[in-house]
C-alpha cells in the first residue's frame, strides 16, 4: 500500500523578521532568545549555517531536499519564537507578512505545501481578525503558537478569544517550543541545556499541562491542539500527573488546581494529537501510540532543525501494518490539519 508522506512541523521564517531579530539582540535581556538567535544568526558553524539559509527558502533548495528524504508534503510554519519576542506593531506586520508568503507558496506547489497562520498575540483582536483571513481567505489550515508570549501562557483569559476563534474555525493549533523565559532559563542555561536538548521540552509540556490543569479544554471542548517531539514526555507521565492531580484537588491546595471533565491523560485522546518531530526512535513511537492512541500520532521531521533522510526510512520501518503506516504518515493529517487528499494527490490539478 502506498502513502504520502506529510511533514507537519516544518519552519519557514521570512528574511525580514532574521532583520528585526538582529536589531533586538544587542539591547535584549531576554536570555533564552539572545541563546537561541545569537547562535543561529551569528555563528558561522555548519549547523547554524545550514538552518539559516533553508528557513528563508520556500523554493527549489526545500523541494530538492524533501524529495530526497522522501517527504510529499510539509506543513509550514514560522519558527520559534515567531513573532513573540517582537513589539505589538512588528508582531502584527510580520505575522501577515508570513502568512502571506507561505500562502503563495502553498499556490504556486499545492502538492508539496500547507501552511499554519501565525498571529501578534499582544492584541487579540486583531490576532483573531489575522486568523479569520489566514484560513477565510488565504487558506492555511491552523495557528502556531511559539509557545510562552514574553513570559505569558494560552491559559490566560486574554487569549480566551483567539482560542474560541480557532475553535469555530475548526482549526488546530500547533504548541511549537521556544526557549524558556527569564524566570525559568538560568539553571538551564548555565548547564548549556536551554534549548532543543532539553529546555524547550520543559517549557511547551510546562506550557501545555497549564492549559490542560486550567480548564481550557472543558471551556472550548473542540479545540484541536497539535503539540510535537511525541508530546514533550508528557505521556510517559500519565499515571503520576492523574494521580496527583487528583490529590491536589482533594486537598485544595492551590487556588490555581480546579476540578476537570477529564483526567489530565483523557484529554489527550480527545484534543490533543502528537508529532514525532525530532523524536524518530520506534520505542518512544510504539509507546505513545499505545497511551495516547494509534490515531493521535502522526509524522513530522522538524525540517531544517533536523534534517537526517535516514529518519525517514526509520518510521518507514516501525512495526506497522501497511494501512497503519498509512494512517501514521498520511490520514491523520489530513484529518486534523483538513487537507485535500485531491490536491495533495494531484488529481485537483495541483503540481
Amino acid at each position: 500500500m502506498s502513502y504520502l508522506r506529510i511533514a507537519t512541523e516544518e519552519a519557514y521564517a521570512p528574511a525580514e523578521l532574521f532583520d528585526l531579530y538582529r536589531e533586538l539582540l544587542p539591547d535584549t535581556d531576554d536570555i533564552g532568545f539572545r541563546s537561541l538567535m545569537g547562535h543561529y544568526l551569528t555563528s558561522d558553524a555548519e549547523r547554524p549555517r545550514f538552518v539559516r539559509s533553508r528557513l528563508t527558502d520556500l523554493g527549489e533548495t526545500r523541494l530538492s531536499e524533501m524529495d530526497a528524504a522522501g517527504v510529499h508534503h510539509a506543513v509550514l510554519a514560522l519558527t520559534s519564537p515567531g513573532t513573540q519576542v517582537l513589539e505589538d506593531k512588528h508582531a502584527r506586520e510580520m505575522a501577515t507578512l508570513a502568512n502571506e508568503r507561505i500562502a503563495e507558496a502553498v499556490r504556486k506547489h499545492p502538492t508539496r505545501f500547507s501552511g499554519l497562520a501565525a498571529v501578534g498575540f499582544d492584541d487579540i483582536p486583531s490576532a483573531v481578525d489575522e486568523l479569520d483571513r489566514a484560513v477565510n481567505t488565504l487558506g492555511l489550515k491552523g495557528l502556531i503558537c511559539n509557545s510562552h508570549i514574553k513570559g505569558h501562557y494560552l491559559d490566560e483569559p486574554r487569549f480566551r478569544p483567539l482560542l474560541e476563534a480557532a475553535e469555530a474555525l475548526d482549526v488546530p493549533v500547533y504548541l511549537h517550543p521556544n526557549t524558556p523565559p527569564n524566570d525559568m532559563i538560568r539553571p538551564m542555561h548555565e548547564a548549556g541545556i536551554d534549548g532543543a536538548i532539553f529546555g524547550f521540552g520543559v517549557e511547551t509540556a510546562t506550557h501545555l499541562l497549564r492549559m490542560i490543569t486550567s480548564g481550557v479544554f472543558d471551556r472550548f471542548p473542540r479545540l484541536k491542539l497539535v503539540v510535537g517531539h511525541l508530546g514533550e514526555a508528557l505521556p510517559y507521565w500519565f499515571y503520576r500527573l492523574d494521580y496527583m492531580h487528583a490529590g491536589q484537588v482533594a486537598a485544595r491546595r492551590y487556588e490555581a488546581i480546579k476540578p476537570l471533565e477529564l483526567k489530565i491523560s483523557e484529554y489527550f485522546r480527545r484534543n490533543i494529537w502528537l508529532t514525532t518531530s525530532g523524536m524518530p526512535w520506534a520505542p518512544t513511537i510504539m509507546y505513545a501510540r499505545e497511551v495516547v492512541g494509534a490515531d493521535r500520532v502522526m509524522y513530522a521531521m522538524d525540517y531544517p532543525y533536523e534534517y537526517v533522510p535516514e529518519e525517514v526510512r526509520m518510521q518507514d520501518a516501525l512495526p506497522l501494518s501497511p494501512e497503519e503506516l498509512k494512517e501514521f504518515f498520511q490520514d491523520i493529517a489530513i484529518r486534523v490539519f483538513g487537507l485535500d487528499e485531491e490536491v495533495l494527490t494531484g488529481r485537483a490539478g495541483g503540481r
